[in-house]
């Protein structure tokens, strides 16, 4: 039995199209300018003595920092640092007005469903906590948080890795087999199952002709029944 949904946010939750066309550029757009500005708040400065950790250069300066963060976005690297700065930079755009966070239509109403029937709802994605309550607290539909009872990102391990699913059951509680996972990367499902979670991989596009997962377009095609 399902006690638990645990959902990725890109290609899922949201189209990829609104992360890599609209917050991506928001941030390589402001990026330098907000480090520069804001270097001595306390949590940049967290962020950037992380990444000087990261890069094994403790005595980079800003500006080399910044060097380092656009070859980061160039190679679409999971720095942790990276992502955590990002959503410093967005929370900006989100509070502003720039953009609200996408929500496929069908979602909500799942979600809603699913909490009302007592299953707990989690987010995982590659993006920084930060960023993810960014995206549903202002997203098309408003603010949307209080459907959630938590949220995980790389801290608890890449998405692809079996121990990263194996972290985030010890941390909700829950066996992985009252688990289920929703995404649109057969690799992140792949490691999910191989932790013992249930899976169901969301193909917006075309069926993905190599995956050994359930797939569903839309998530009100999401039946429970089949893991009772």
């Amino acid at each position: 039995m399902i006690r638990a949904i645990v959902t990725d946010i890109e290609g899922t939750t949201s189209d990829i199209r609104f992360v890599h066309n609209v917050l991506f550029p928001y941030a390589r757009q402001n990026l330098a300018a907000f480090m520069t500005a804001f270097q001595h708040r306390e949590e940049v400065a967290q962020v950037l003595n992380d990444l000087r950790e990261e890069i094994a250069q403790p005595q980079a300066t800003v500006e080399d920092l910044i060097t380092v963060l656009f070859g980061f976005m160039d190679e679409d690297r999971k720095s942790t640092a990276l992502k955590a700065l990002q959503g410093m930079v967005w929370r900006d755009g989100y509070l502003n007005g720039n953009f609200t966070g996408h929500l496929y239509p069908d979602v909500l109403p799942a979600l809603k469903a699913w909490q009302k029937d007592g299953i707990g709802l989690y987010v995982y994605s590659s993006g920084s906590v930060a960023a993810q309550k960014l995206l549903f607290g202002y997203s098309d539909e408003g603010d949307i948080t209080s459907l959630f009872s938590g949220y995980f990102d790389t801290r608890v391990g890449a998405k692809r890795e079996t121990v990263s699913y194996r972290n985030i059951a010890a941390d909700i509680g829950l066996a992985p087999d009252e688990l289920l996972f929703l995404s649109d990367i057969r690799q992140e499902l792949d490691a999910a199952q191989e932790a013992g979670w249930h899976t169901v991989q969301l193909i917006r596009d075309a069926a993905d002709d190599s995956s050994r997962h359930s797939q569903v377009n839309r998530f009100d095609q999401i039946s429970l029944e089949p893991f009772l």
